[in-house]
């Protein structure tokens, strides 16, 4: 989670009061939400740099415990998904759609508080600040800040279970901001040259050259590499196509306009140990845009091929901001990169 300032100081006292739970416990709870049906606010246009707006909602809950989304990740099923929240939970649920296929509601919602390696669920935010995450065969992937890890749960099981191991972080800790670490985590296609390795990105950890921090931690290219990074903007999460290339999102905040908000699409046969990677950028978007602290994404494919693009924010658990959840569609499909 990143701490901005001014508009979202009250979003840091917020959150510091939400209590963790002290063990494994699991908490259901229904959420309202709002469609939001133009992503421009007073527009009803469409297309957006390379995407097209679907759909979208805002949704809260009476429980606090609900807010300060930091990743998500969708099953197979496109509608079923996996998240992690900042506090140190998980949260799982479904996606609903109305009957021309937009985005209308959320349902099932589960929030489970995290196990660390003891087993024990932890209150304290430094030791479980969930930022990242990556589903693979038999397994959830979490990358944590402050206390900077990756580490391994079992899928299923990861609600009850404590991490089974962790991946080596490839950079001494010397050079990992304590609140700008690896929120980014993904997994690469397994037919792909990473072959299905998991990739870390630093939000804003930086090399010598101003680059973001980033590594292939497993498999036949595990290595470090560098993703440029352009001022103001910082990562904070990313999703594979399903032909190899990395969509990455990132987010700004500038006293002058607020917040904002893009994605870039890298090609994947540049990710590699050594390489220093960049990438054409499909959307930019700003405070005229139904946006907010966005830190999310995941790469749905539909049924028909359709490539799907859902972005969540965290809202930090602050009345000043909005959990949000967009969808867009990826134009031109998934031309040869």
């Amino acid at each position: 989670m990143t701490r901005l300032p001014a508009l979202f100081a009250l979003a840091l006292a917020t959150a510091a009061a939400v209590a963790a739970p002290s063990a494994a416990t699991s908490v259901a709870m229904e959420a309202s939400s709002r469609v939001i049906s133009h992503f421009g606010i007073g527009s009803s246009e469409r297309a957006f740099g390379k995407l097209e707006f679907v759909g979208g909602i805002t949704y809260s809950s009476p429980n606090n415990l609900l807010g300060a989304v930091s990743s998500i990740r969708f099953r197979p099923d496109q509608a079923h998904f996996v998240a992690v929240l900042d506090t140190g939970h998980w949260l799982t649920g479904r996606i609903q759609r109305d009957g021309e296929g937009a985005l209308s509601g959320l349902s099932d919602l589960h929030i489970t508080s995290m196990l660390n390696s003891d087993g024990e669920g932890e209150n304290a935010k430094a030791k479980m600040d969930a930022e990242g995450l990556a589903l693979a065969p038999g397994a959830a992937i979490v990358s944590f800040e402050q206390r900077h890890r990756v580490d391994i749960y079992p899928d299923p099981g990861f609600e009850t279970s404590r991490p089974s191991g962790s991946y080596p972080i490839p950079f001494p800790r010397s050079e990992l901001r304590g609140n700008r670490g690896f929120e980014t985590l993904v997994v690469a296609p397994a037919d792909g040259p990473l072959a299905g390795a998991p990739v870390i990105i630093a939000e804003r950890s930086l090399d010598e050259q101003g680059n973001l921090l980033a590594a292939i931690l497993d498999g036949p290219m595990k290595g470090t590499f560098s993703v440029v990074r352009n001022d103001p903007y910082d990562a904070t999460d990313g999703a594979f196509l399903p032909n190899g290339d990395l969509l990455l999102l990132e987010r700004r905040f500038r006293l002058s306009d607020g917040v904002g908000m893009r994605i870039r699409r890298i090609k994947g046969a540049d990710i590699r140990p050594g390489a220093v990677v960049d990438g054409e950028v499909l959307i930019d978007a700003d405070m005229s845009h139904q946006i907010d602290n966005m830190e999310g994404l995941d790469v749905v494919q539909m049924p028909d091929g359709d490539i799907r693009i859902i972005i969540v924010s965290d809202d930090n658990h602050s009345i000043l901001q909005r959990n949000l959840m967009l969808e867009f569609r990826l134009t031109g499909g998934l031309r040869p990169s």
